[in-house]
C-alpha cells in the first residue's frame, strides 16, 4: 500500500492539525503502547505519534518496529514526531480524521 507523493502531501497537510494521541517513551513498544496505537489507529486512521527517543537510529527502529507491529504506513517523521496511516474497512465519520479533515 504504497502512497504516491500527492497522497502523503494531502495526509502530512492533514497531520500538521492534529495531536499526538500516543506518546512512546526510551521503554519502547510494549504491550500497552501497540494496544493503545491499535486502538487510535481503528478509531482514527491517520494519527500523530512522539517518540521520546533522543537518538536517531533507534528512533527510526522504534518506528519501523510499531509500523510492522500495527500493520500502519509511515506518512511523515519531524522531530520526535510520527505520522502514521492504517485505513479502516468501516471508519467512523466522527471518529476517522481522514473524513473529518477532508476540507482542509
Amino acid at each position: 500500500m504504497a502512497l504516491s507523493s500527492a497522497q502523503k502531501k494531502d495526509l502530512k497537510r492533514i497531520g500538521h492539525h492534529l495531536k499526538p494521541v500516543v506518546i512512546v517513551s526510551e521503554q519502547g513498544a510494549s504491550e500497552g503502547v501497540l494496544a493503545e496505537l491499535e486502538r487510535a489507529l481503528n478509531d482514527h486512521e491517520l494519527i500523530k505519534i512522539r517518540l521520546s527517543v533522543a537518538d536517531r537510529d533507534a528512533k527510526q527502529a522504534l518506528i519501523t518496529q510499531i509500523c510492522q507491529a500495527s500493520g500502519a504506513e509511515l506518512v511523515q517523521v519531524i522531530g520526535k514526531m510520527a505520522i502514521l496511516l492504517r485505513r479502516s474497512k468501516q471508519p467512523n465519520p466522527q471518529l476517522s480524521n481522514l473524513i473529518r479533515f477532508k476540507t482542509l
